[in-house]
């Protein structure tokens, strides 16, 4: 479960921000208005993107006049092992991005062989921020210039013991990446880089840093995709990751996925997704399930 400080935080920042949002006197707030697919989908750390990449893009169906967010839940079963993380996301007038996820990785009966237990869970919670800083990914199509977004993630990772234990050197970290998204709505394109700084073991869940190395590195996001209809938009991804603990190789993550707009305020989106070695167990691969609900 999340812990009750992770909740406290991501209340009082959302309610701070909210109430300091800019507003005119008499100015109406209007809920929706994106084009569908354009507020992406929620990855597994929470922010508006795909499944594993962040993108540039705020989260929520709201313009520049109003507040959107949105909540989801995703389901990823591996070869050995699962995944799931649910969380909320909060867009303020398609300007800054406030989110919060919490994941649980289960090792299942693989939790026998690394001697943990059957059914070991892995848990940590992810707050973060995002600000659109430049451009318009839909809007500018006139400009080659992307939508740009700076962001932040604050991990807490559970199981703080044994994350020592496999050589892991924090069990909390904080991730800082910038992003660049653009739409390129003739060629029913949508592309995506992000440089993320991080120090994390398995996205944070083996905590971050290690014995064989405690220092931020910055690794790679970038993913692609072809919107075939108005609802349903094709595409991949690719996620670098560091290597700090020596016990066990960290591969890179990559998907296929399809995202389907279900109604202008439901997204369903299913994927092929290669995680590669995770924690001596070789091979992960699987599926990536996932339902969002925004407004």
């Amino acid at each position: 479960m999340p812990s009750s400080r992770s909740k406290r935080m991501f209340l009082a920042l959302s309610c701070a921000l909210i109430v300091a949002a800019p507003a005119h006197a008499g100015e109406e707030m209007r809920a929706g208005g994106k084009l569908l697919l354009t507020n992406g989908i929620s990855t597994v750390d929470g922010a508006a993107g795909g499944g594993l990449a962040s993108w540039a893009l705020i989260a929520g169906n709201e313009t520049v006049d109003g507040i959107g967010g949105s909540v989801h839940a995703t389901y990823v079963p591996l070869s050995d092992y699962s995944l799931s993380s649910a969380g909320a996301a909060i867009g303020i007038r398609d300007r800054l991005e406030l989110s919060y996820a919490h994941q649980r990785f289960d090792t299942q009966k693989t939790g026998v062989a690394l001697g943990l237990g059957r059914g070991f869970i892995f848990s940590q919670d992810i707050i973060g921020a995002k600000l659109r800083i430049a451009g318009d990914a839909v809007t500018d199509q006139d400009s080659a210039m992307p939508q740009i977004a700076v962001g932040v993630q604050y991990h807490i990772a559970a199981r703080d013991a044994v994350i020592h234990a496999i050589g892991g050197a924090h069990d909390t970290g904080t991730d800082f990446y910038v992003s660049a998204t653009k739409v390129l709505l003739a060629q029913s394109l949508v592309l995506g880089a992000t440089v993320r700084l991080t120090k994390a073991n398995q996205f944070g869940l083996l905590g971050f840093g290690g014995d064989a190395d405690d220092h931020y590195s910055p690794q790679f996001e970038g993913s692609a995709g072809l919107l075939v209809t108005r609802r349903l938009l094709l595409g991949g991804e690719y996620r670098s990751k560091p290597n700090n603990l020596t016990f066990a190789k960290e591969d890179d993550a990559l998907d296929a996925f399809a995202a389907y707009a279900l109604t202008p305020n439901l997204t369903a989106t299913a994927a092929y997704v290669d995680l590669g070695d995770i924690a001596t167990v070789r091979n992960q691969r699987g599926a990536l399930l996932s339902i969002q609900a925004s407004f």
